[in-house]
């Protein structure tokens, strides 16, 4: 009867602590550390969001041709990181003080393609202007990789959450932050792109101006780095502490030491 009592205890103190690991495992994360990271990352994913839809669509920039008198159309055009759009407007649809064509929302006969350098390598022509395909492709590249960024960040917050495991959430914060920097960097070579266009040739006339997918991008950059930032702050050890209490906590022991 010894022999079994002893194996029996055994076993039963080895299933205690199984437990009281596990239950330590599963309180890897408190309620409130979990509710902070989740609303971190809802911060993140709407500038996650944001990116995908500026660089997703063709808004980015608007190409304005002046309006002629005695004329029933107007010419403009948009594009973004991947294809252009050649629209015919009426002038009647278009401001009266408005002396370029435009907006590119109002309706009209639009004509979309995707920029022929990224399948011949040649340069666009819009408008009797030539892009520069260098600072096209790039631009269009660093925004991929701060997609593929995002994902990443994205993986180790998932990661995190699920599995537990805190310390993820430093490589995520680098990761969004990273991929908030890359969307303001390439709308910075976007920028240069369309500066390096309008001056290429400037025998006819043309106004432009930024779109409203440019605002998403400058605002999901803004965002990412804002979501990133807020991942460190959590990844810190027994952040955010609160002074008052700690302050209590130093007061109290130094008069019990005095008494």
């Amino acid at each position: 009867m010894m022999w079994p009592n002893f194996f029996l205890q055994d076993e039963e103190q080895r299933m205690g602590a199984r437990t009281r690991a596990g239950g330590k495992r599963r309180k890897a994360l408190t309620d409130e550390q979990e509710g902070k990271i989740k609303l971190a990352f809802f911060v993140a994913i709407v500038g996650m969001t944001l990116t995908v839809l500026a660089v997703g669509t063709e808004f980015w920039v608007e190409l304005n041709t002046y309006k002629q008198n005695h004329t029933a159309i107007c010419e403009a055009a948009h594009y973004g990181l991947w294809k252009f759009c050649y629209k015919r407007l009426w002038v009647e649809d278009v401001e009266d003080q408005r002396a370029t064509c435009g907006p590119a929302e109002l309706p009209g006969e639009a004509n979309c393609s995707y920029f022929k350098f990224f399948t011949t390598g040649e340069n666009a022509h819009i408008f009797q202007r030539t892009t520069k395909k260098e600072l096209n492709i790039t631009a269009a590249v660093v925004s991929l990789l701060s997609i593929t960024l995002m994902a990443m960040g994205s993986i180790c917050i998932t990661m995190a959450l699920s599995k537990e495991i805190e310390f993820l959430l430093k490589p995520a914060s680098i990761f969004f932050i990273i991929s908030g920097i890359m969307v303001l960097v390439c709308l910075e070579v976007f920028r240069h792109s369309v500066r390096w266009l309008i001056t290429s040739d400037e025998s006819v006339p043309l106004e432009y101006e930024y779109s409203w997918s440019v605002a998403c991008a400058v605002a999901a950059g803004s965002i990412l780095i804002f979501g990133g930032g807020c991942f460190i702050l959590l990844s810190i050890p027994n952040f955010p502490k609160k002074p008052c209490e700690s302050c209590i906590k130093g007061r109290s022991s130094s008069s019990s030491s005095t008494s």
